[in-house]
């Protein structure tokens, strides 16, 4: 539904005025801004609440606020299978592979690069991107970004041993580190890889 130039004026200064001071105006404030009544902006407020411009909050002195953003989303066509051994027919049937889906969004996970090839068996390269989760107590084999002594930090399979703590590399050619639980402090858990070709 298209927006009125009067309501578009209100959702605009309620806009301003979020962005100015933090929090919402009230209807008054809003009256006094444009010039009108406090029944008039009651009036477009509720049409603008309505539409989903602006989120109702009853029992609060400023009992409207702009909704949340959504999450931004990014979508591939998904067009099928490939056979990575012996050659298949090419079927085409296509879906949508929404990569929010794929790689966990929000404050609570964030993005390493990796450096070196400690992890190579769990295909985790030189170069590639781990998908973190915040999380200070893995389970047993997860792997994890840990910190030793509180100033290495390594990316290993985590597996508790009593009072001890193996941080266990994913290649044959490197020893576990093993060391007291005191000395490890983990700050999240992998949740994905990201690998990007040139």
């Amino acid at each position: 539904m298209a927006l009125t130039s009067k309501q578009k004026r209100v959702l605009d200064y309620v806009k301003r005025y979020t962005k100015r001071r933090g929090l919402a105006p009230t209807y008054e404030e809003i009256a006094r801004g444009l010039g009108v009544s406090k029944a008039t902006v009651h009036g477009h407020v509720m049409q603008l609440a309505f539409q989903g411009l602006l989120k109702r909050e009853r029992y609060r002195a400023r009992s409207f606020s702009l909704p949340e953003p959504e999450p931004l989303r990014y979508s591939l066509p998904l067009l099928g299978i490939i056979q990575a051994g012996v050659p298949i027919e090419a079927v085409t049937d296509e879906e949508t592979f929404d990569l929010a889906d794929f790689i966990p969004l929000g404050k609570e996970h964030y993005a390493l690069k990796v450096r070196g090839i400690s992890m190579i068996d769990e295909q985790i390269r030189d170069g590639d991107i781990v998908i973190v989760e915040r999380r200070a107590r893995p389970e047993p084999g997860e792997t994890v970004v840990a910190i030793l002594d509180r100033e290495q930090a390594t990316l290993k399979k985590y597996y508790p041993e009593g009072k001890r703590v193996r941080l266990q590399p994913a290649n044959e050619g490197l020893e576990p580190i093993v060391v007291d639980s005191a000395r490890v402090e983990v700050q999240g858990v992998v949740r994905g890889v990201v690998r990007r070709y040139r």
